[in-house]
């Protein structure tokens, strides 16, 4: 859990849960083209019934679900479709940020993390980077993924493999995390960046 990170997540009530079984059970209906009466039939549900489910009037029980999914030829899970997503918001108050410890970065580095969706893998990596001090050698980095830096402040001269560039305030610059890149010279002081690294999704 990140520090200073407030995230909100979707709460479904009971009321939520009937009504989009509802919908999804009707979608499958319509798919295949019957009447509900038909649907009824099929289904060995009774006309009445299917009609309470499909408006979100009842909280079918699960073998009514069971009888449901084999009319409709789709899986149980279908009728729960858009209920099973956790949508977060992530926000990161200024001030809040969790510092992160870069591995060879000296006095003067600020590596700031602002912020991630919750899930097992993490896609996107915002950072706030700010370079207040040069050191002799700046550690270079390698990671999946790509990653893009946004200049916000200073100027440096930026490495990438053998090659060096020079990013001043509005610059961008995006690069392979498989090859080594980071500041190699800082030409205005403080340099300030914003750095978002994506990684790509999970099989």
């Amino acid at each position: 859990m990140i520090v200073g990170q407030d995230q909100e997540v979707s709460v479904f009530s009971a009321d939520d849960v009937c009504r989009v079984v509802g919908e999804r059970v009707r979608d499958a209906r319509r798919a295949l083209g019957l009447t509900m009466a038909q649907f009824a039939e099929v289904a060995e549900i009774s006309l009445g019934m299917v009609s309470k489910i499909e408006h979100g009037q009842t909280s079918p029980s699960l073998s009514t679900l069971t009888r449901l999914a084999h009319a409709a030829e789709v899986p149980i899970t279908a009728f729960f479709r858009g209920l099973d997503e956790e949508h977060d918001v992530v926000i990161v108050r200024s001030g809040e940020r969790m510092e992160i410890l870069h591995e060879g970065s000296g006095p003067g580095h600020i590596y700031e993390d602002l912020g991630s969706l919750r899930g097992p893998n993490r896609i996107i990596e915002p950072m706030m980077v700010t370079l207040e001090s040069s050191n002799d050698v700046f550690p270079l980095f390698q990671h999946e993924g790509v990653e893009f830096l946004h200049m916000l402040e200073g100027s440096m001269d930026y490495g990438y493999g053998p090659k060096t560039y020079t990013l001043c305030v509005g610059d961008t610059i995006q690069v392979h995390g498989e090859v080594a890149h980071g500041p190699v010279a800082l030409l205005d002081m403080p340099v300030r960046f914003m750095s978002v690294k994506v990684y790509a999704s999970p099989e």
